[in-house]
């Protein structure tokens, strides 16, 4: 998950910018018919700038058409866009109008010249697409409080803008909380190859009383495109002010943790030229047992995923929060620290994505402190401060199902979610480069820690600490993440003591050995910023949308469902249900009275249960913090022996874990990441007995973040004040600097 997968909603990455694809338009169900009987069928009919659409043809009879493909039209300016023989187009990288048509032509092959050549057109449109989504992505304000958002577009001069709205989702339900300034937008021009595209902002300011925290969004559209992008602001009552735009960029010496950073040498090239470059978090300070110290971050953050060599220099912030620009060839950065060493991640041995750098003497805080870990001041935003080590000597705690975390990232800054997973397997694939297209390893972690909630962490949040929120002890390293169907980030970490662990046996230079611990202070609480946990099952919804099989499946199981019955125990009736660990499926209800004690089979027929209250006005029986012991034991003795074969036999499956049934909460069960994209044919809905939840998402990717060269650091993430506004557009896209060698 690198800065291509970012909080935006039918997006896809178009190659060597940050970009944010709408893939939306209507697709072709018929296509366009000439004389001839040639008929063109197109994926999508009207695409932005950062998608592309395929084009068939086939003759009256409905075979395939072998024809020569050919385009026109377009945009005055930047052209027609290309089409390659096999018929994928790929529109221009920017327009100079809100829309542009474009003529596809197909041509059948071997007739060429002749009199009855037949050929047909179909009409494709073009509409502008972000360039740069919504930044800050998100963000904390108390009553009052103001922040200006901006967001760029691939339309250079024209008059298109980006659309700003207020919502209370990312659907777009109107939300009336605070208000919204006239958008500012200022429209650059052709400058050599490289185009200053449409820039916008606007301002909000948040209502001036807020009796409880809530959530609300803007979104940003622009002109007929049906992609959004937006920023989620968590309105709080506290008055906490939090923006993340602190965390990208340039500190001042002794820097802290919590900032941008990575290797000064993560970027691609291409043609002599910076293509992209990549960046991450500098997690926290480590010392050895001498009391030197190190920052530690992942391995695919400050040693380029094994491409590295000791003795490489790190950087604050990192190269995607300077415009691509590494120290040494332009101003904007800092080295701190000096890449020591890393578990290789092409061990079969190594179980974490760690790296230490020995630290620049005076460049990072001695004391750790890391940027918000620390109490609410008088403005609203909350100070630095070391993680807590006093209960643990520095070696971190274990970590807990339902334990309170939070983290400090690049990306998103200071937020919290809850464990949702513990002793979790996964496979997360590996690049050499920073845009992903060369594929370096897929490899398996175990004993991993699942975090679940809106907004917790995303692409640059790499290397973040996870830290207990009671006492702000490391809990964690995070390094990989994806988002689920609800648009939750469920994230992985590390847990410290495998990463403590895993750097104690690197082998320093003159073949010593050391320790490491972290360093910290005293054990206090974190202020919690929580932007959302996972979201209730519809019941009505999802029992609606149940298909007639399984419904079928479910009533078949139902006579024997009836034993359960037990008006005694508290079990007064059954019946038929949606499943909360499955989206989509049936399940039995077994309905017990308030304060019930009972032990409920996590299926029956072949069905699995969920546990319901008899009487709807009590409090649903799902509100256990934990599992009981007993069924966390048996979940977790199952997951032992089956979550290797699960993992190689099911391409769908890509990890599996321990967590809390939805279902029973009362409950554990095997956790379930399985990629939507790629699931076929029904999943088991329990194993060795034990229940199982389901959790649709996205494949992880290790989350670094992924920009392309630019001018200066502000290009990347405008400023909030105008004059940054201004001056950052003044120099966007200027030519690329050239490759550093």
């Amino acid at each position: 998950m690198r800065l291509n997968l970012l909080k935006t909603s039918a997006f896809v990455l178009a190659p060597a910018v940050i970009v944010v694809a709408g893939c939306g338009g209507r697709v072709s169900a018929s296509g366009a018919t000439g004389a001839g009987g040639l008929r063109i069928h197109a994926s999508a009919e009207q695409i932005d700038t950062n998608g592309n659409t395929r084009y068939s043809a086939t003759l009256a009879s409905g075979e395939p058409a072998k024809v020569i493909w050919s385009v026109s039209g377009g945009d005055p300016s930047s052209g027609t866009g290309k089409i390659t023989a096999e018929g994928v187009y790929t529109p221009p990288s920017y327009l100079t109008q809100e829309s542009a048509t474009v003529s596809v032509n197909a041509m059948l092959a071997g007739r060429i010249g002749d009199s009855d050549t037949i050929s047909e057109t179909a009409q494709l449109t073009i509409t502008p697409g972000f360039l740069q989504p919504l930044t800050p992505g998100n963000l904390s304000l108390g009553p009052g409080g103001t922040v200006t958002v901006s967001g760029s577009m691939t339309e250079v001069g024209g008059n298109g803008g980006i659309r700003f709205t207020l919502a209370s989702d990312t659907a777009g339900t109107p939300g009336a909380a605070g208000t919204l300034s006239e958008s500012r937008c200022v429209r650059g021009s052709i400058k050599a190859s490289n185009p200053a595209y449409t820039s916008c902002s606007v301002t909000y300011t948040a209502p001036a009383v807020m009796p409880i925290s809530s959530s609300i969004f803007i979104l940003g559209s622009v002109a007929s495109n049906p992609a959004v992008s937006w920023t989620r602001i968590l309105l709080n009552a506290g008055g906490i002010s939090s923006n993340p735009v602190a965390h990208q960029a340039r500190l001042a010496v002794p820097v802290q943790l919590g900032s941008s950073s990575g290797n000064n040498s993560d970027y691609d090239s291409s043609l002599g030229q910076l293509s992209d470059c990549c960046g991450g978090t500098l997690g926290s300070l480590l010392q050895d047992a001498a009391g030197t110290q190190y920052v530690l971050s992942n391995n695919h953050v400050l040693a380029r995923s094994d491409q590295s060599i000791p003795g490489e220099t790190i950087i604050q912030p990192g190269l995607i929060d300077n415009g691509c620009t590494p120290y040494g060839f332009g101003p904007g950065t800092t080295p701190v620290a000096t890449l020591t060493g890393y578990p290789s991640l092409n061990s079969p041995t190594t179980n974490v994505d760690a790296a230490i750098a020995r630290v620049t003497p005076g460049a990072v805080d001695p004391k750790g402190n890391i940027l918000e870990l620390g109490a609410r001041q008088p403005d609203g935003t909350l100070s630095p401060a070391p993680p807590g080590i006093s209960s643990t000597g520095g070696k971190g705690e274990q970590p807990a199902l339902g334990m309170t975390v939070a983290k400090s990232g690049r990306t998103t800054g200071l937020t919290c979610a809850s464990v949702s997973a513990i002793n979790v397997d996964v496979v997360v694939d590996y690049y050499t480069d920073c845009a992903e297209t060369a594929h370096a390893l897929t490899k398996t972690f175990t004993n991993q820690i699942a975090i679940a909630g809106a907004s917790f962490s995303d692409a640059g949040d790499s290397g973040a600490l996870v830290v207990d929120t009671t006492n702000a002890e490391p809990v964690g390293l995070f390094f990989a993440g994806g988002t689920d169907d609800h648009g939750i980030e469920q994230a992985i970490a590390s847990p410290v003591s495998e990463v403590l662990a895993a750097l104690d046996t690197q082998i320093l230079a003159g073949g010593q050995q050391t320790s490491y611990s972290f360093v910290g202070g005293q054990d206090h609480p974190v202020s919690c910023l929580n932007y959302g946990t996972p979201r209730a099952i519809d019941e009505a919804t999802t029992v609606a949308a149940m298909s007639t099989s399984e419904r079928e499946r479910a009533e078949a199981a139902l006579p024997m469902a009836q034993s359960l019955l037990n008006p005694a125990a508290g079990i007064v009736r059954v019946g038929i249900t949606a499943n909360k660990d499955y989206p989509g499926h049936a399940a039995i209800a077994v309905y017990v009275e308030p304060g019930a004690i009972t032990s409920i089979p996590a299926s029956i027929g072949n069905i699995p249960t969920v546990v319901l209250p008899a009487n709807t006005q009590s409090v649903e029986p799902t509100n256990l913090t934990q599992p009981r012991t007993a069924s966390m034991n048996q979940v977790l003795a199952a997951k032992q022996r089956n979550a290797a074969a699960l993992l190689k036999t099911n391409p769908a499956l890509f990890g599996v874990g321990v967590g809390q049934s939805l279902n029973n909460p009362a409950d554990a069960a095997l956790v379930f990441f399985v990629d939507r994209k790629k699931i076929a044919g029904a999943l088991p809905e329990t194993v060795e007995g034990q229940r199982v939840h389901i959790i649709l998402m996205d494949r992880l990717h290790v989350t670094r973040s992924h920009g392309s060269p630019t001018h200066s650091m502000s290009t990347c993430r405008l400023g909030a004040s105008d004059d940054g506004f201004n001056s950052s557009l003044q120099q966007l896209f200027e030519d690329s600097i050239p490759l550093p060698r």
